[in-house]
């Protein structure tokens, strides 16, 4: 209490002094520091690459800034000016090796005024701007990304694509001093030989080879630098579950495990985990382009909640990560913007069955009971059984044809998605198989009478929540509704209360927009909606958990600022697997359990049924 009064205190003090005698906000310096670097190596690269620059209007602005050029140092300024831009985004997120490079950088570019320029004015202002940076330096303190060798081979491809392209400019910016008229062939062997440190087949007259050959070399060893850098910097291994997290986790969640559907989805492999100085919470998490995504509410006790958001807000900041949280409840929202500041937004509904309150009969469930009767007079059968009780060659062959059902070449999901079927590690999950005998004559599948499969994960002691949905192509339209009917008419005898379904993403928007009287603005957004329904199954999800009369529980996203919305969308989309890197860019696993998604079969239109997390 004490520490909260003497914050508040010093907040009315700030409040009472002047706005012009404050300065910058200290969090506005790193991204005022980034501006100007950007902007300073962009108007370096031009200055490089384009001789006619220095001698224009700018020039006399190009000789005051750091890393200024003239004919001799026309390379350096490239490498400058590329370096520059590279580092803004790093000084923006107040990275202290960005802070270290840049604070580095700038005495070369003192050190090139003096000597090349013999401009005074330009080395006292790249010397204010280190002192600036030196003055400031506290404010750079965030510790490196998680290290991945990939980002290496995709430095060397960007940041190679790009140095032959601003050759190809060097080379051809010197029209009038060039011998001859080289073919573009010609021009780009020039640049091949070039960023190798060799001569290329084009001459210049004037000395002004030694300018092009000079940036062309700095360019060439900037890319194998960098590379070198990324590909051998020391290890910052991204955040995976241990053993030992995972065994503190199972137990927060045998004693309230109950409390929330996604709870057990905390156990991934491929998310990290915090926890409250008493361990009675945690909050997991994945980064994911910046972006430090939880999923869900915390695990554990309510009271303790607090401390682990906490812990995880420290730790974002630490990196300078964007915190975030993807599909958290009402009580989740609630105490995340309470205890952060962060905003929060109705992100969908999740659809919840009551086990006792569900039956086939009456006219809302005419069309579920008909598709259900109708595959079990063609033969189909099912089973419903906990995850322990498989045999080994079963579950075996349970886990050949999830993999062979699958639609993509990996597993897609994040919040809603545990990536394994593990008896040993999950014998409390359910899973409901359909079945049907080969005909007489007929040989049987790959996977025997196996047509269909769905899993659920343990929800507490008496709930569970569907992770996957998998089905033979061959296979009769609607196993799903089958199966879905199948669990919750097994779920008494397994002692199961309450069945968690699909997660449908804006469904509010979709059912207002729809009642008589909606406005124009939730017409519009309705039919938005309805579009991105075309490549996104939302509409359609929606339509089929409704089939089963739920009740809806709102998730919410929580965000710091609405700026990085888009940014957590992306992330979003990449942890849930809509937005995939180039498969030579993304990082490999080696003996891991590959993240699972809520992954669905293709659906025909009239059961569009596919899983979204």
């Amino acid at each position: 209490m004490s520490d909260r009064l003497d914050g508040e205190k010093s907040e009315k003090v700030a409040w009472r002094t002047p706005r012009w005698l404050r300065g910058p906000r200290p969090e506005a310096v790193p991204g005022l520091i980034g501006t100007a670097g950007a902007a300073v190596g962009l108007l370096n690269l031009v200055a490089g690459v384009f001789p006619r620059f220095r001698h224009s209007r700018m020039h006399a602005l190009a000789e005051v800034l750091p890393g200024a050029v003239s004919p001799l140092a026309a390379a350096a300024s490239i490498v400058v000016g590329i370096l520059l831009l590279l580092l803004a985004h790093g000084l923006k997120r107040r990275k202290r090796r960005a802070w270290g490079a840049a604070v580095a950088l700038l005495p070369v570019g003192i050190a090139a005024q003096l000597v090349y320029r013999h401009s005074v004015f330009g080395a006292v202002l790249s010397t204010a701007l280190l002192g600036y940076l030196v003055w400031h330096r506290k404010e750079f303190a965030a510790l490196p990304d998680p290290r991945s060798r990939w980002k290496a081979l995709a430095n060397f491809v960007v940041l190679g694509g790009a140095s032959f392209a601003i050759g190809m400019v060097i080379v051809s910016s010197h029209p009038g001093k060039i011998v001859g008229s080289p073919s573009f062939l010609q021009r780009a062997e020039h640049v091949l030989f070039g960023l190798f440190g060799f001569e290329g087949p084009i001459g210049y007259t004037h000395q002004v080879d030694y300018t092009v050959g000079y940036s062309l070399g700095a360019l060439g060893l900037l890319t194998v630098a960098t590379t070198a850098y990324l590909a051998f910097r020391p290890e910052h291994p991204a955040a995976r579950l241990t053993d030992e997290d995972e065994r503190q986790l199972r137990e927060l969640l045998a004693r309230h495990g109950g409390r929330d559907s996604l709870g057990y989805f905390a156990l991934r492999r491929d998310k990290g985990a915090v926890f409250s100085p008493s361990g009675k919470a945690a909050v997991c998490y994945r980064v994911i382009s910046g972006v430090m995504l939880a999923s869900g509410d915390p695990i554990g006790d309510v009271e303790a909640w607090p401390g682990a958001i906490e812990r995880f807000m420290e730790e974002a900041r630490a990196h300078s990560w964007t915190p975030a949280v993807h599909g958290c409840s009402e009580t989740g929202g609630q105490v995340w913007t309470r205890e952060t500041g962060m905003d929060a937004l109705e992100l969908g509904d999740e659809a919840i069955v009551d086990v006792a309150d569900f039956t086939l009969s009456g006219r809302a469930m005419r069309n579920v009971r008909q598709m259900v009767k109708r595959i079990e007079r063609n033969g189909y059968t099912t089973q419903v059984r906990r995850v322990r009780d498989l045999e080994a060659e079963e579950l075996e062959r349970v886990q050949k044809a999830a993999d062979a059902w699958r639609d993509t070449d990996e597993e897609r999901g994040f919040s809603m998605a545990l990536g394994r079927i593990d008896a040993v590690k999950d014998g409390d999950a359910v899973i409901a198989t359909a079945h049907l005998a080969p005909a007489e004559g007929e040989e049987p599948g790959p996977f025997g009478d196996l047509k269909a499969l769905q899993y659920f994960v343990p929800w507490g002691t008496d709930g569970i929540s569907l992770e996957r949905m998998r089905r033979d192509r061959s296979a009769d339209p609607g196993m799903n509704e089958l199966l879905i009917v199948a669990a919750l008419q097994a779920a008494p005898d397994l002692k199961i209360k309450q069945l968690s379904l699909n997660f449908a993403v804006f469904r509010s928007y979709l059912e207002r927009g729809e009642k008589l009287g909606a406005g124009p603005v939730m017409r519009i957004t309705r039919g938005t909606l309805l579009f991105l329904s075309r490549w996104y199954q939302i509409e359609s999800l929606y339509k089929f958990n409704d089939k089963f009369s739920p009740r809806w529980e709102p998730r919410f996203v929580v965000f710091r600022t609405t700026r990085d919305i888009p940014r957590i969308g992306l992330a979003t989309m990449q942890a849930e697997g809509y937005l995939e890197l180039p498969r030579v860019l993304r990082r490999r696993k080696v003996a891991e359990p590959r993240p699972c998604a809520h992954t669905v079969e293709p659906v025909r239109a009239a059961e569009a049924v596919e899983r979204v997390a």
